[in-house]
């Protein structure tokens, strides 16, 4: 692992504004968000901040908020957010070269809005290759070396099949030193065994077990019987 802590201090906010308005947000600054596992995922509703959340991760490890490699630090045009700037990180006995020295740094953000202009930028030529194989592209090329890869909704391109590819991809730093974490909708990427779940929503940051999620319940029963839950949305 990389990091074993991550918190932010501000000195004052109004906690009517985002981002100080999400819950998830005011845990960081109270708590910090504590990394147990090689893998965290980070599972919550539209709207809950888990993107926020990984956003300012990445920031404050030096990547770009848009996407790309630590090669690539600010290529946006976008200035780094206030949270961004103040995040900070306890490093894990294994991080502490690669958070104390700059250059030593090795990680991705990977965006599903943004992954297009990042898998470009990276040589992954995007225009030759369908949407899906450019992410896995990048995650064969990327996901080689120990380092901090963040990951937004990186399912979201994603066939069942290639999902279980990139689930591979995530374990491989994962089991050599580095570290993932990933927001994400998918019962599928949350199965990955000694994975931390982490779910986000109106308590803040709360982890649970894979089991408990809301987010599968609603699939295994779905998945069963659709029609128990589009009677409610068909006429």
């Amino acid at each position: 692992m990389i990091v074993e802590r991550a918190y932010a201090h501000v000195e004052s906010y109004d906690d009517g504004e985002w981002p100080w308005s999400l819950p998830c947000v005011r845990a960081l600054l109270t708590d910090g968000l504590r990394f147990t596992a090689p893998v965290t995922f980070l599972v919550g509703e539209n709207g809950s901040g888990k993107s926020t959340l990984v956003e300012v991760l990445a920031e404050g490890f030096g990547l770009d908020p848009w996407g790309g490699s630590h090669d690539w630090r600010y290529a946006s045009p976008r200035a780094r957010s206030k949270l961004g700037e103040r995040i900070r990180f306890d490093a894990a006995p294994r991080g502490r070269r690669m958070l104390g020295n700059w250059s030593a740094r090795t990680g991705f953000f990977l965006r599903a809005e943004t992954a297009l202009d990042a898998l470009e930028r990276e040589g992954f030529a995007p225009d030759s290759v369908s949407h899906g194989e450019g992410f896995l592209a990048a995650f064969r090329g990327k996901f080689l070396r120990p380092g901090l890869y963040v990951m937004d909704e990186p399912e979201a391109a994603l066939s069942f099949a290639s999902g279980l590819e990139l689930i591979g991809h995530i374990d491989r730093p994962a089991g050599s030193g580095g570290q993932v974490v990933c927001a994400n909708h998918s019962p599928l990427l949350t199965a990955l065994p000694g994975a931390d779940v982490v779910e986000v929503g109106e308590h803040g940051l709360r982890r649970t077990a894979r089991g408990e999620l809301a987010l599968v319940d609603h699939w295994r029963r779905y998945l069963a019987d659709p029609g128990a839950y589009l009677r409610h949305i068909l006429d």
